[in-house]
């Protein structure tokens, strides 16, 4: 057994065109989709409500909050809580990661488990990873740019268009039939300008950035596909940084 574990160790795992593991497994959406349950579960019991977007003091203090935020406690007193302009720029991050009631989170688990294990396939899970949450900071960058100050936003589904977006643009790399792709983004996003109270700004937001990286993933030359990859997604860090940059010195 040992000699067969060290012939494994010394053969190269078979990638696919860009860079995932051949035959790997799919434990990274798995893995998000657990953090998103086990959040929700710690909201909850925090104070948030389960079915409906009631917000506990938790959920305020990791939620998108644009501008500064009052929480009123159970004794009467209140607690102000800041937002992303003035330097809680981890709400960008953590807010992907609330949800307000067991649909949206149901719904945003759904999608991440039909779309995600294919993508997760294709790209490995590190690239797969790092898409997911730029895509989901990129929806909050929009909501935060263009959005109200006064409104708190939370949820994956800016990953999850990200994951839309990216599935896109390499099915096009790849002359793969879009046409579902295409379809499930139309419906969706004909869902988000139909029901009140969705931010569509996050999901379009979320959709562009996915898309933007996809075409990095997709596109690189293979000869230096990592460091073409890795410059993609640096590239992204400093735009998404530049608009959030340029939004806080508006608003202060």
């Amino acid at each position: 057994p040992d000699e067969v574990a060290e012939a494994r160790r010394t053969v190269r795992q078979p990638r696919t065109a860009l860079g995932g593991r051949i035959g790997g497994r799919r434990e990274a959406t798995m893995t998000l989709i657990g953090i998103n349950v086990l959040v929700f579960i710690i909201m909850v019991a925090s104070g948030a409500g389960f079915f409906d977007s009631g917000i506990s003091k938790l959920f305020a203090e990791f939620a998108l909050v644009p501008d500064r935020v009052g929480f009123r406690n159970s004794d009467g007193s209140v607690t102000v809580f800041q937002g992303v302009a003035h330097g809680d720029y981890y709400r960008l991050v953590t807010s992907q990661f609330l949800h307000f009631g067991i649909v949206h989170l149901g719904l945003n688990m759904f999608v991440l488990a039909l779309v995600g294990p294919q993508l997760e396939q294709v790209l490995g899970r590190l690239r797969f990873v790092t898409l997911y949450l730029l895509a989901g900071i990129g929806g909050g960058v929009a909501t935060y740019a263009f959005g109200s100050t006064s409104e708190i936003a939370a949820g994956a589904s800016g990953a999850i268009f990200g994951l839309f977006g990216a599935y896109y643009a390499i099915a096009r790399r790849f002359r793969a039939d879009t046409g579902p792709i295409v379809l499930t983004i139309v419906i969706n996003v004909v869902f988000s300008l139909s029901v009140p109270h969705i931010d569509i700004r996050a999901h379009l937001g979320g959709l562009v950035t996915g898309a933007v990286l996809g075409a990095v993933l997709a596109y690189a030359p293979r000869e230096r596909r990592d460091a073409f990859h890795l410059a993609g997604f640096a590239a992204m860090i400093l735009i998404l940084a530049a608009i959030t940059a340029a939004r806080t010195a508006a608003l202060t």
